[in-house]
C-alpha cells in the first residue's frame, strides 16, 4: 500500500501529520507530496519538509491519496489543477480519496460527492455539492472517506488503516498510542 498526502501552504499540521504518522506505524508508505516547493509552512507556521512534489511523481504508484484541511491550505489544493485531476482519476479508479476538515471543499470542486455521504468543517457544507452530509466523526462511502477536522484527524487516519488493512491492525495502533485508554477515561 502506498498513499500520497498533499501538502499546501496553509494546511493544518494536525490533520497531516497525525495521518503521516499513523500509517507510518501501520507499516503503510505515506509520502507528502507539496504542490511546488519541498518546504511547507502550515497554518500554525510549522515547517515541515515534503518528501516529493508534485512534478516527480506518478500518481499510478500510488493506492490513495489524502487532502489535509486548513486554510489557506484546503484553498490551494482546491485550486491545483493536478490536485482536482488527481482527485478525478483516483475516484474513477476506485482508489481511496480521503479529506478531512475544509479539504473535503477539494472534492466537491472535483465533482465526486454528487448523492455519496460525507462530512466536513462545519460551514463547508455548501461547497461540497450535492452530497448527503453528514455530521459525524469520520464518513465513509465506498472509497471516499471524509472526516470533520483537528480533533478527529486521529480517528480519520485509523479510519485509513482499517480500509487498507485491518480492524485487527487498528486496535493494535489504539493500544499502543494509548487510544483506548483515552476513550476508557472519558466515559
Amino acid at each position: 500500500m502506498k498513499i500520497l498526502l498533499f501538502l499546501a501552504d496553509g494546511f493544518e499540521e494536525i490533520e497531516a501529520l497525525s495521518v503521516v504518522d499513523i500509517l507510518r506505524r501501520a507499516n503503510i508508505v505515506c509520502d507528502m507530496c507539496s504542490l511546488d516547493n519541498s518546504e511547507v509552512v502550515g497554518a500554525h507556521n510549522i515547517k515541515v519538509f515534503a518528501d516529493t512534489n508534485i512534478k516527480q511523481i506518478n500518481l499510478k504508484d500510488y493506492d490513495g491519496l489524502v487532502l489535509p484541511g486548513g486554510m489557506p491550505g484546503a484553498e490551494h489544493l482546491k485550486n491545483s489543477e493536478f490536485v482536482i485531476n488527481a482527485v478525478k482519476e483516483f475516484n474513477k479508479e476506485k482508489k481511496i480519496v480521503a479529506a478531512i476538515c475544509a479539504a473535503p471543499m477539494v472534492l466537491g470542486e472535483a465533482e465526486i460527492l454528487d448523492g455519496k455521504k460525507a462530512t466536513s468543517y462545519p460551514g463547508f457544507e455548501e461547497k461540497m455539492g450535492r452530497c448527503n452530509y453528514l455530521k459525524e466523526v469520520t464518513v465513509k462511502d465506498d472509497n471516499i472517506l471524509t472526516s470533520r477536522g483537528p480533533a478527529t484527524a486521529i480517528y480519520f487516519a485509523l479510519k485509513l488503516v482499517e480500509t487498507l488493512k485491518s480492524k485487527a491492525e487498528v486496535e493494535t495502533l489504539k493500544e499502543g498510542m494509548l487510544v483506548n485508554f483515552v476513550e476508557d477515561a472519558l466515559k
